[in-house]
């Protein structure tokens, strides 16, 4: 028994562990110091958790975009990050031209769901264009033929709005409305983040319940599960991959006014980090796995959040804060060290019927 038990243990079982076991270390003596320092108030907490949140939000709304589509064609649309900045991209040239005219002030509701319009039909516009042009004539392709195709198909809107908009970084005029901050207590959350975490929830609680208990979204499950046997069944299957691009586009159209209204800046490059970060959650949450891509984009906006400075500052690491892209992604080789199908790990198809 003990033979065996050796006999499959090799030497990037024993690397994997190490680093594994090295990170948890870090982790844990570096909260564990941060903590007993105690140079940070419960209020400066509970900031980093409001913020990691709202940041989470819009990581979730993307990664479903990826999750969706992974769960009906098994691929990874890595032009789905370029579909989030088309709409982002678009919609400034709308908020601008309502903020000289007066109206994103005087109709301030009305001139942001505008926004939302014009950054989600841009997202669906493109999020066809691709699924049509780029992807289904692959479709019976080795798998690697699309994922070399979703590459240069995201390299080509990357230019393609480049050279439709330009280079430069615009800025999202300012909505006043959205302007302050409500305080309870110790907590403290603004009026942005309280529309970024209410439209988000929101979203994806609709999208959750539009799969889950729709006749659209049986057909989405069942195409998920096998394509030939629901195309038996009377399923057209191109209609719901069309519609799976549809959704995730859409959300990703969402995301990018979100985006927009929390950072007020936009350009042609915009979608790269957001989109990695997306992919990211969706993978630690389990790629394919709707309720995943949600707990996963919160679960790594929160790290990206409070992690630096809750595991590195007790280290005397100097501005903690500028490596949370590494704290994302070390949480990512943890979860794939320990859990390789993700956090909840179940796919699409494997949904209640």
């Amino acid at each position: 028994m003990n033979q065996k038990f050796l006999n499959r243990i090799n030497f990037t079982d024993i690397a994997l562990g190490i680093i594994g076991t090295a990170l948890v270390g870090l982790i844990v003596i570096g909260s564990y110091k941060t903590i007993v320092e105690g140079n940070y108030t419960t209020r400066q907490w509970l900031d980093f958790v409001v913020f990691g949140i709202a940041q989470g939000s819009i990581y979730a709304l993307i990664a479903l975009g990826y999750t969706l589509v992974y769960g009906i064609l098994r691929m990874i649309n890595f032009a789905h990050s370029e579909v989030f900045m088309g709409g982002a991209f678009t919609a400034y040239h709308a908020a601008a031209a309502m903020a000289k005219s007066g109206f994103l002030r005087e109709n301030t509701v009305l001139a942001i769901l505008i926004l939302f319009a014009v950054s989600i039909a841009t997202s669906v516009l493109l999020g066809v264009l691709v699924e049509r042009i780029a992807y289904r004539p692959l479709r019976r392709a080795p798998r690697l033929v699309p994922l070399i195709t979703a590459i240069g198909a995201s390299f080509v809107l990357q230019y393609m709005f480049k050279g439709l908009y330009g280079d430069q970084f615009k800025a999202y005029p300012e909505i006043e409305a959205l302007k302050g901050s409500y305080t309870y207590g110790d907590f403290n959350i603004t009026k942005i983040q309280v529309v970024v975490i209410v439209a988000a929830s929101l979203l994806m609680l609709g999208l959750y319940l539009y799969v889950q208990y729709t006749k659209a979204g049986k057909a989405m499950r069942a195409v998920s599960e096998d394509k030939d046997i629901a195309a038996l069944m009377g399923i057209n299957v191109d209609v719901i991959i069309v519609r799976t691009f549809v959704l995730g586009a859409a959300l990703a159209g969402a995301a990018g006014i979100l985006y927009a209204i929390t950072f007020r800046q936009v350009n042609f490059f915009m979608g790269f980090i957001p989109g990695i970060k997306a992919f990211t959650a969706a993978v630690l949450g389990g790629i394919g796995n709707i309720p995943g891509a949600m707990l996963g984009g919160i679960f790594l906006g929160l790290f990206e959040s409070v992690g630096p400075i809750l595991f590195l500052d007790g280290l005397n690491v100097p501005a903690p804060y500028q490596l949370k892209d590494v704290i994302a992604f070390s949480m990512l080789v943890l979860v794939l060290l320990f859990r390789p199908s993700g956090i909840l790990g179940e796919r699409l198809s494997r949904s209640k019927a």
